[in-house]
């Protein structure tokens, strides 16, 4: 075993950057991906003059290293990385490599749903105040290129499961969790309590002097924290005061948000994102930048005029009096209830589901369904199990294995004043490369209906 060797497993954004940083550290670096690299990556790649491979895996140069940085999306059962632990080689993620190497302070943020929202708006009110900010993890570019390349005094950091799955010394200065909700379930051996303990590694090594916002009606979240200890300040939030909330909407309509750095009050009415979920967003946002001394008048300027996130609740167009709405980051059930939830409630939905299904349940949304969607229109490869479960609990539900087809179906069986809501409660990779994919098809579909 070579002492200075790191081999990074998996040729994107979070690996190149990886890669890079090793590099610039000294480090004897090899990146190694089953699949094709993008060609902009294999340009950076070269241009580094950085050893790798592409189409499998060479065993002899990747089971000889002191340290592997693992992409987040390869699971641990895969075989090479079966082959690694059997080595015995320590496995850690692009964010915890990156972590050693800065001292900047870190806004961490998970949960099922909404942190790329809640990411994005926390990076938004930053940058108005003229923070020296990085974006990164789900989001922005890799931390570990920033960190070797264009280091800042803070990152904005979303956080998948599957990324704080390796992160071990690793610490947030602020961690925000925003729920948590069955997803991943086929990663996590379908026992949810392996998704939990995936998620709290958000609050791992905090001290006192850090701070851990997160929503006090989530009944996991509040369970798990009576069987954890954590040094971490808690800063809860909930849609209405509760005991200890530090968020809340009061009597009159207005948003508290109270820290011992700032407090402030605004109109809900007056954030730019409508709806129950991104009302907790903006909670989650707000407290962080207060949490960082931001000034009031910015905190509120920049929740006011937060133009929100692409595939998430997107008006696309209205067409014959029909509202199309791009939800296709809905990748799981809980995801497609909040956006259920902020339709009307006048049964004038007409709903596309479908995907490649994750173990999903999906009685979370049945009550909504019968309350405000008239039809379903299923788009996927297999519709059998969304067939089956919502048959007889709509108007109607219909059969489509296209885009081209459900957003036709949706047109044709569509009335004036309608909304179709494309919320699949399902990831993408049957009929599309990714979700953003799915949402870009969907929108140049709808708008060829002009046409």
């Amino acid at each position: 075993m070579n002492n200075n060797r790191i081999v990074i497993l998996g040729g994107g954004e979070s690996g190149v950057g990886a890669a890079i940083l090793a590099k610039d550290k000294g480090y004897d670096v090899f990146l190694s991906d089953f699949g094709s690299i993008p060609s902009r990556y294999k340009e950076q790649l070269d241009s580094e003059q950085i050893a790798y491979e592409e189409g499998g895996h060479t065993e002899s140069s990747i089971l000889n290293a002191a340290e592997v940085i693992k992409s987040p999306g390869i699971p641990p059962t895969s075989p090479i990385m079966q082959k690694i632990t059997a080595a015995g080689i320590p496995v850690i993620s692009e964010i915890e490599f990156a972590g050693r190497f800065t001292d900047a302070k870190m806004v961490c943020i998970t949960g099922s749903n909404g942190k790329t929202t809640t990411t994005l708006l926390t990076y938004h009110i930053l940058q108005n105040a003229g923070i020296n900010v990085g974006l990164a993890g789900n989001v922005g570019k890799s931390l570990a290129l920033q960190v070797a390349r264009d280091p800042h005094e803070v990152y904005v950091i979303e956080l998948s499961s599957f990324q704080l799955e390796n992160m071990y010394d690793f610490k947030a200065n602020v961690a925000v969790m925003l729920n948590i909700t069955p997803d991943h379930m086929d990663r996590y051996d379908y026992k949810m309590q392996n998704y939990i303990n995936a998620k709290f590694r958000i609050i791992r090594n905090q001290t006192p002097e850090d701070a851990f916002i997160f929503w006090q009606d989530d009944p996991v979240i509040t369970a798990q924290l009576k069987s954890i200890d954590t040094e971490a300040k808690l800063y809860p939030f909930s849609e209405h005061f509760e005991q200890n909330s530090a968020a809340y909407v009061d009597e009159n309509g207005e948003l508290a948000l109270n820290t011992p750095h700032t407090s402030l009050t605004m109109p809900r009415s007056g954030l730019s994102l409508h709806g129950l979920h991104n009302l907790y967003n903006s909670m989650a946002a707000g407290l962080s930048a207060c949490l960082l001394d931001i000034k009031k008048d910015v905190i509120r300027h920049a929740l006011e005029d937060f133009d929100g996130v692409e595939h998430r609740l997107e008006y696309v167009d209205t067409i014959n009096g029909v509202r199309y709405i791009n939800d296709s980051k809905a990748t799981n059930v809980n995801s497609c209830w909040y956006a259920l939830e902020s339709m009307p409630d006048d049964r004038n939905t007409i709903l596309i589901l479908g995907g490649k299904d994750k173990g999903n349940d999906y009685s979370e949304i049945e009550p909504l369904v019968r309350k405000k969607v008239k039809a379903i229109v299923c788009m996927g490869k297999d519709n059998g199990k969304l067939l089956d479960f919502f048959s007889g609990k709509t108007d109607s539900i219909h059969d489509t294995h296209s885009i081209e087809e459900a957003v036709k179906t949706c047109a044709e069986i569509a009335s004036e004043g309608d909304t179709v809501l494309l919320s699949p409660c399902c990831a993408s990779f049957d009929l599309f490369k990714s979700y953003e994919d799915r949402g870009e098809q969907f929108k140049a579909t709808v708008k060829r209906l002009n046409n």
